[in-house]
């Protein structure tokens, strides 16, 4: 077995044996948290809210505080497994792992082509495990085939700001701006119960006589804080957001001067909305006339006003169009670029936002530079020692790669890192079947996953306290994770793992596994580029408590707030865009009478691998459960608490009936982070956004299942 290297040196420890607190982030979500986490002398790690770090000040949500329970877990992946002649997953030793997975790779790409490999990586990887993945599939592989299970979260959004501001950051601004807002719109988002400590900003903008308008189909924890509800039919955000800039403009809400000077694409916009007046909006969206002539008037009065969207509003397969047309209402008031103002995007995953820059995406190269473009792929292949020919095209987005799968002239292997497909994507049936399908399925964890368990070869890695890089927050703060304990025996992290690969795959150099060479040299890279990372150095990030990018140089401060003078475009403007709204890829009918929504809950987290395993989270929340109005439930003659089937054109699932009057009577909701016959991606439809490729999470039609249904979804 190879000696491992790179080991970062542990913590100081005390007299007594206790490790002192080291400052490092949540594993969790993309609002990252500052902890300290230290460990006790029996290596019990102990978990505080860091008080210094600006962005929680020492609040955590229940998931952070128990973020500790996996590392020790009895279900932890402690050697590789492989499948052996009899079908089963084995231990063996690196060596043998390492070997085979290199051998399966060159086997498939002799047989078939190089873009018959393919990678599927995730946006909980540090930014350093992202470049090195990136450029591993590309300079290695040289391979198309590269996306991330982000694409499933922040794609939309990240479309549209591109296309508006010419810049992607999910916010534009520091997080602390929110408290400073005289009136917030919220639009499909959840933030008390999938993001809680951002609800400290949240409470501080109400307790300044700030209002809070929230969007939802639902009455949510967040929505229960809001001055307004804007209770809207799935899938009809762009007709609200349409009707609310009609509401602006005819009311003389909107800002002329700030049009003109920093925008373009005005006029044909306001032609456009004009269609959408308040009883047509009524009739389309369910919303009230007089909600939102109340919600327009909040907004366009106000000195200070946010636009936010979430994946409520994103994932549906007309997502860019719906966080462009709230865009256009941001520009139209003339507060994009201003103090507590604008618009931005909740990112979800831990790194969703660094793990886009970096070049997991199909699309991108590192610093948000594009595949297609000549002048990025020159400088970049040089930066990596290859010539710029052999750089790959941009290849499939993740459920086009997904749905490749086993197809002639598709994908026979998948080498996948930090992600769970079988629960995460859209038609997960279909997605397991065609796992099974390929010649090669590797995955890289720490527990045993479902996609895991379908795995050829599945490589044990390091969590977050186990070791070094950087990560990438909501607002665009790039902050360090701190390694408090060694890795369990036998486990390595990822970037030695991607070290490994590229050696047996004849690449020895170019491929470090220590986090501070590879960020070095991610900062070269990405210098000059949109996502410059050129003056970021760990040093930095420590003493500054995070540094935000852009920042091209050492001596630069950093970016917390973009687009205050001009946009990154050609014109330096704004662009405005008309949306037409559209219908959902499938509505509700006589057949399936119900619109199916998913979404997240407080206790679990994106598909459950490591909260499902934390025994506080499980006792909270021990089962999938179905949201539906009592009325709803009344009609089909189920009672609250009642097992129920759900079943879609794609498959069923099961649940545990919640009857809640906060739900509109045409919807169901249910939580997406089970597995088996709980899972709700067995439901959900892989329509996809025409830009972004967003699958259509958040939109279907459904059923409550008869006796018939599993006979009627297995034939269709």
């Amino acid at each position: 077995m190879r000696k491992e290297r790179h080991r970062t040196p542990l913590p100081p420890t005390e007299a007594d044996g206790t490790v002192r607190p080291v400052r490092t982030h949540c594993p969790y979500c993309a609002y990252q948290c500052g902890m300290l986490v230290g460990a006790a002398a029996s290596g019990k790690l102990t978990i505080a809210g860091d008080p210094d770090f600006p962005v929680n000040a020492g609040a955590l949500c229940v998931k952070g505080w128990t973020a500790a329970e996996t590392l020790s877990h009895g279900e932890r992946l402690r050697a590789p497994l492989v499948r052996n002649a009899a079908g089963h997953l084995v231990p063996t030793d690196w060596a043998t792992a390492i070997d085979r997975v290199a051998a399966g790779i060159r086997a498939i790409q002799r047989a078939h082509c190089r873009d018959a490999m393919a990678v599927f990586g995730g946006g909980s990887l540090t930014n350093e495990k992202a470049y090195l993945l990136g450029k591993l599939a590309r300079v290695v592989l040289r391979t198309a085939n590269i996306d991330y299970n982000g694409r499933f979260c922040m794609s939309s959004a990240a479309a549209a700001g591109l296309r508006a501001f010419g810049l992607d950051r999910g916010l534009p601004f520091p997080v602390s701006d929110i408290a400073g807002a005289e009136v917030i719109l919220l639009v499909g988002g959840n933030v008390a119960e999938t993001m809680p400590p951002i609800m400290r900003y949240f409470d501080a903008q109400a307790a300044a006589g700030g209002r809070l308008i929230v969007a939802d189909p639902r009455r949510t924890t967040t929505v229960q804080r809001a001055t307004l509800h804007l209770r809207l039919t799935p899938g009809t955000d762009a007709v609200l957001a349409n009707g609310l800039l009609h509401v602006l403009i005819h009311e003389r809400l909107i800002d002329e001067d700030y049009i003109r000077r920093r925008t373009e694409g005005f006029e044909a916009l306001r032609a456009h909305v004009a269609t959408y007046w308040p009883e047509r909006v009524e009739r389309l969206s369910g919303v009230p006339q007089a909600d939102l002539m109340a919600a327009a008037r909040m907004l366009g009065t106000a000195r200070t006003a946010l636009i936010l969207t979430a994946r409520g509003a994103e994932q549906q397969s007309q997502g860019v169009g719906n966080v462009l047309a709230f865009i256009n209402l941001a520009l139209a008031m003339g507060r994009v670029g201003m103090p507590f103002s604008g618009y931005g995007c909740l990112t979800g995953q831990g790194n969703g936002q660094g793990g886009r820059e970096h070049g997991q995406k199909a699309d991108q190269l590192p610093g948000y530079r594009r595949l297609d473009d000549k002048d990025a792929r020159a400088h970049v292949a040089a930066l990596w020692g290859v010539h710029a020919a052999d750089l790959p095209a941009p290849g499939l987005s993740a459920a086009e790669l997904l749905a490749a799968m086993g197809e002639d002239g598709g994908i026979h292997g998948l080498f996948v890192m930090g992600s769970n497909p079988v629960i995460s994507a859209p038609n997960a049936i279909d997605v397991a079947a065609r796992l099974k399908r390929l010649d090669l399925l590797v995955v890289s964890d720490f527990f045993l996953s479902e996609t895991a368990e379908l795995a050829d070869v599945v490589l044990p890695s390091a969590q977050w306290a186990e070791e070094d890089g950087t990560m990438t927050n909501l607002e665009g703060r790039v902050l360090r994770r701190r390694r408090v304990v060694a890795p369990p025996a036998g486990v390595r992290t990822d970037l030695q793992i991607i070290h490994a690969l590229a050696r047996a795959l004849g690449q020895p150099h170019g491929f470090s596994a220590s986090p501070r060479a590879v960020l070095k040299e991610l900062r070269t890279v990405t210098s000059g580029a949109p996502a410059d990372y050129a003056g970021i150095t760990p040093e930095r990030i420590t003493r500054e408590k995070g540094v935000f990018w852009p920042c091209p140089s050492v001596r630069h401060p950093g970016t917390p707030r973009l687009f205050a003078e001009r946009f990154p475009t050609r014109t330096g403007k704004a662009r405005f865009h008309r949306v037409r709204h559209l219908s959902p890829a499938e509505s509700p009918d006589a057949e399936y009478p119900f619109f199916l929504t998913t979404g997240r809950v407080l206790t679990h987290y994106q598909s459950g691998t490591q909260t499902r395993r934390v025994p506080q989270l499980l006792k909270a929340s021990p089962e999938a459960f179905a949201e539906m109005h009592p009325a709803a439930a009344r009609r089909l003659g189920i009672a609250d608490g009642a097992a129920l089937t759900i079943a879609t054109r794609r498959g069923q699932a099961s649940f545990r009936l919640r009857t809640t009057a906060g739900i509109r009577e045409d919807t169901i909701f249910v939580p997406f982070h089970w597995a088996g016959a709980q899972s709700a991606n067995r439901l959900t439809i892989d329509a996809l956004d025409p830009i972004s490729r967003m699958p259509e999470f958040k939109v279907c039609a459904a059923r409550v299942a008869g006796n018939n249904d599993t006979q009627r979804t297995k034939h269709r």
